[in-house]
């Protein structure tokens, strides 16, 4: 079976699939007799299949034509997934403890092969929702942050290398409107996806939309999100998109990714937290009040900036002599001064005729 144009896989098909690409089943012991494949693809977007064998793992992650959670009626570009395999490369380059390893990609088939993040890893939103708590996660989360944010900003790179990383990934355009539309658009409008609970919501919902001091700020981070390339954001860094254990976290699912500002980063993985942290009377029960999983949420949520923070300025410390552009060492890491080759005409002049007021005044004298 040739696979040289796109098509969407099965579990059947798939195994042709995998019998035919060396990286994939070599993951397998390059034995598929007795492989299991799942298709779990619960999320938005893809397929995203599970394959298990006696002698090896891999999940195999293929995008579709349209948003899938829609249907075929929300066309979505399939090029999503070379953004997403770009990503988990480069976030995993600089943080392999945080980010599966990738196999194999396929652009032809929008298809993406990586390490599958077995039992008892979960994804961390169910996790919250179960009150579990997780002791590294502030450690781990401001880690990959840290490092993914610093590394790919101008803070460390020379002004080249970041347009070149600025323009490789500027073709994502399909999936930041998206994040534009559901993020910073329809939710303070009449649009034909928002839901709520209806009509218990109904005054709120409308409260929204009326709000024109709330409207201004999100027009403000509008304008940041489409316009500040300041790193190689992961795009879409919910709760949803990072998997745990409690020695283990790791980050999934970046195919929103592009060069954005820092912020959005942290502010999506901070604000879900605070989302969870709202959520936990609703999971209350008489044996378990959750209020005490409550203060470890907020904990986790003052722990993973403080340590982000820590992380941040430390890194940018250790490189302050480096080639990053954004502060050049040259200037920023010794007194300042007024110096340039070309001078500016303004202040010639003055300097020209407070020089002939010296020659003046002596000449009188």
């Amino acid at each position: 079976m040739a696979f040289s144009e796109y098509r969407p896989l099965n579990e059947k098909s798939l195994i042709e699939y995998i019998k035919a690409e060396p990286s994939l089943s070599s993951k397998l012991g390059n034995s598929l007799d007795d492989i299991k494949i799942k298709e779990v693809g619960d999320g938005n977007l893809n397929f995203v299949f599970i394959v298990v064998g006696p002698a090896g793992s891999c999940v195999i992650k293929q995008a579709l034509p349209y948003v899938r959670c829609i249907g075929e009626s929300w066309p979505m570009t399939k090029e999503r997934a070379y953004f997403e395999a770009l990503a988990l490369r480069e976030h995993g380059r600089l943080s392999p403890e945080h980010v599966p390893e990738v196999y194999h990609f396929d652009h032809a088939m929008s298809l993406i092969g990586m390490r599958y993040l077995e039992p008892p890893h979960i994804i961390l939103r169910k996790g919250l929702t179960a009150g579990i708590e997780y002791p590294l996660l502030a450690e781990h989360m401001s880690e990959y942050m840290a490092r993914t944010l610093y590394f790919t900003s101008l803070l460390y790179r020379s002004t080249t290398e970041h347009k070149r990383a600025v323009a490789e990934c500027c073709g994502n355009v399909e999936l930041c409107r998206l994040t534009e539309q559901v993020v910073f658009s329809d939710p303070y409008k009449v649009s034909q996806y928002n839901h709520w609970t209806s009509p218990y919501l109904d005054r709120d919902a409308e409260a929204v939309r009326q709000d024109n001091a709330l409207k201004l700020e999100v027009a403000e981070l509008k304008s940041k999100f489409c316009e500040r390339a300041q790193a190689l954001i992961h795009g879409d860094l919910h709760t949803g998109s990072v998997m745990v254990t409690h020695e283990s976290t790791q980050v999934i699912d970046p195919e929103f990714a592009f060069y954005g500002p820092m912020g959005f980063d942290i502010g999506a993985f901070l604000g879900n937290l605070i989302l969870a942290f709202f959520a936990q009377d609703g999971h209350a029960d008489q044996v378990n009040d959750r209020k005490t999983y409550k203060e470890w949420i907020l904990r986790t949520i003052e722990e993973t900036w403080n340590l982000f923070h820590k992380k941040f300025i430390a890194l940018w410390d250790e490189h302050k002599d480096g080639s990053g552009e954004a502060y050049l060492p040259a200037i920023y890491n010794n007194p300042r001064r007024i110096v340039g080759v070309a001078h500016v005409e303004d202040f010639n002049q003055s300097r020209m005729l407070a020089n002939e007021q010296i020659v003046s005044s002596r000449l009188l004298k």
